[in-house]
């Protein structure tokens, strides 16, 4: 990658559960959004090294070498400088707040060897870099105010000055001295100011108490209890506190192939996606994440065009037009253009959603959080709604704009929406027309077995009637559809195997009869397939190829443990980063191979 663009996989997430920043290697803020995480962006450079802005903090250290890692079970990142005769570690983190209050970056500079020169730079480009803004300093606080009236306010220890709109500082620090800056976002009448190094060390202690506390509750141990942490901390960082919507990942615009078009707005909450990380949370034991989850998904039933219908996609706030526009002031990361906000996939029917929504549910349900009367009849209407609906074309779970076909996915994710619904409502003897989805739940699996079977290819295929292999179909022993030793599926895995898997990478599918537009032959794998096919593996009997599988893939992650959605020919990250689909499927493949699942 250009020295302008650091590579995705050069970063670490930061968080408040409202909003996150990416770090690089460096110490440099490059993408942030405020107030929320589909607010516009305040740090940009990311996806345009010269208009977009930054916040960096550097130690001035000749020959320097740079490193990161988070503080054992938190989400508080350390970057190190690490010179000769000068180390330097900056602790960069987003306390999270008892009471609701504006989001705050902690940037704490600590010098363990020196005498070392830091230099800060902190250039915010308001609304996507699209607008204006001044600054005012009074002694050790700068405040930039945006054209349209937002207010971010900067507090250091070290005097501050003014360069353009761009506010700097610089002093020199020796061993054991530190500094610490403190980005916020003020109202109209908040004049309050912190203390920068008091109240830094202060939310440091208290922000990774909260981290430690919040992970302790995990149940995971074996091999890969470390990566299931990392990964649960990261899910953890994409849900709302206020909300209880769970963003799909906090980033829009990375490209899923360096100069390509496919550049998507993650930043919204997307039912399957959330469905994914409350089910995943929910395996290691981390359930208060789905009850939020549940509540959130109860609005937007009730705010449903009709009982049981719902969109695929939602803002945070449970907003329904999600209108997709291009940025096209801006670079791009590398040159990738168009930069899209917004993503018109809100509009699409995606009928799998209901079955990952209901499967999320009913392990709720099975962990001892029995559906409220509430709750249950939100659950009749959307399993009504599949009932009438399951066997309309739709655009699946791969968004493909080429219009809608029948996706075995969808189908498969229908007969787990009813099948989960009338286990809830046997367990609780829950009032329900039981034999109405018992006989459709039979239709579906007719369905399949009748029309997406391919006895030619030996395969279940991914449209209905159809000759092309499609990943999605990794799923179907995951959820119970179809038994991991059972002779079709058996096939249906080496199917995959010769047309979509190199090196245990697994590409999404077979472009021919799938997507017209996919981008290039050349496709990147789609990481979260990858780790399906791991659970597979595991599931099926064949343990050691899981486990050699999952190592490669580990292997892949970057320097933190985090994984972007897509990984390109030679093993980079690309596409948004970190994407919570990708860690979902991370823990689900873990715990089968530490499990020793047959």
């Amino acid at each position: 990658m250009s020295a302008r663009y650091p590579a995705i996989a050069d970063h670490g997430i930061i968080g408040d559960l409202e909003t996150a920043a990416l770090v690089a290697v460096d110490g440099t803020i490059d993408f942030l959004c405020l107030p929320s995480f589909d607010s516009p962006s305040v740090f940009l450079s990311l996806l345009d090294a010269e208009r977009g802005g930054r916040f960096a903090v550097e130690a001035q250290i000749e020959n320097g070498r740079h490193d990161q890692r988070y503080l054992r079970d938190t989400n508080v990142l350390v970057t190190r400088t690490v010179g000769a005769a000068a180390e330097v570690a900056l602790y960069d983190f987003m306390p999270v707040p008892r009471r609701p209050s504006p989001s705050r970056i902690v940037r704490l500079v600590r010098v363990t060897r020196g005498p070392v020169r830091i230099q800060c730079i902190c250039a915010p480009r308001f609304d996507y870099a699209r607008g204006s803004h001044s600054v005012t300093i009074t002694g050790n606080s700068a405040t930039f105010t945006s054209a349209d009236g937002v207010r971010l306010r900067l507090t250091a220890t070290a005097p501050l000055t003014t360069d353009g709109h761009d506010v700097t500082a610089e002093v020199e620090l020796g061993a054991g001295e530190d500094i610490a800056f403190v980005l916020e976002l003020v109202g109209e009448q908040d004049d309050s100011r912190v203390a920068p190094t008091h109240y830094a060390r202060r939310a440091l202690r208290q922000t990774v108490v909260f981290w430690r506390r919040w992970i302790a509750k995990a149940r995971c141990e074996g091999e890969w209890r470390g990566v299931v942490r990392r990964s649960a901390l990261t899910l953890k960082l994409l849900q709302s506190r206020r909300t209880g919507a769970i963003v799909a990942s906090p980033t829009f615009g990375l490209p899923e192939q360096i100069g390509g078009s496919r550049n998507w707005d993650f930043r919204y909450a997307w039912i399957r996606d959330s469905a994914f990380t409350v089910y995943a949370l929910g395996r290691v034991g981390l359930g208060r994440e789905a009850s939020a989850f549940a509540y959130w998904v109860v609005q937007r039933c009730a705010e449903a065009k009709s009982p049981g219908e719902l969109q695929s996609i939602y803002t945070i706030e449970g907003g329904r037009e999600i209108v997709e526009r291009t940025l096209d002031h801006l670079e791009g990361y590398a040159g990738s253009r168009p930069i899209r906000i917004g993503n018109a996939a809100y509009d699409q029917l995606q009928l799998d959603i209901y079955g990952e929504l209901l499967d999320a549910l009913h392990q709720r349900d099975e962990q001892g959080e029995r559906p409220s009367r509430a709750l249950w009849g939100r659950i009749v209407e959307l399993t009504d709604w599949v009932a009438r609906n399951w066997s309309r074309a739709d655009q699946g779970i791969w968004e493909v704009r080429s219009g809608c076909q029948e996706f075995l996915y969808s189908r498969m994710m229908c007969w787990v929406a009813l099948d989960r619904a009338l286990r809830m409502a046997s367990r609780h003897r829950l009032a329900a027309p039981r034999e109405q989805w018992r006989a459709t739940r039979e239709a579906i699996r007719f369905d399949v077995d009748e029309h997406f079977w391919s006895a030619s290819l030996e395969a279940f295929v991914g449209t209905r009637d159809g000759d092309a292999i499609d990943a999605a179909c990794l799923v179907m022993p995951l959820v119970g559809f179809v038994s991991p030793t059972h002779p079709r599926w058996r096939s249906t895995l080496r199917a995959v195997e010769a047309r979509l898997v190199d090196d245990g990478m697994v590409r999404r599918y077979e472009m021919r009869g799938m997507d017209t537009d996919a981008g290039s032959a050349a496709a990147p794998s789609f990481t979260v397939c990858s780790f399906w096919y791991v659970e597979c593996l595991a599931r099926s009997g064949e343990r050691e190829r899981a486990r050699l599988t999952m190592k490669r893939l580990i292997d892949r992650a970057n320097h933190l443990g985090l994984f972007s959605e897509d990984l390109g020919v030679s093993g980079e990250q690309l596409g948004n980063f970190p994407q919570g689909l990708t860690h979902s499927a991370l823990i689900g493949a873990a715990l089968a191979l530490d499990e020793g699942s047959p």
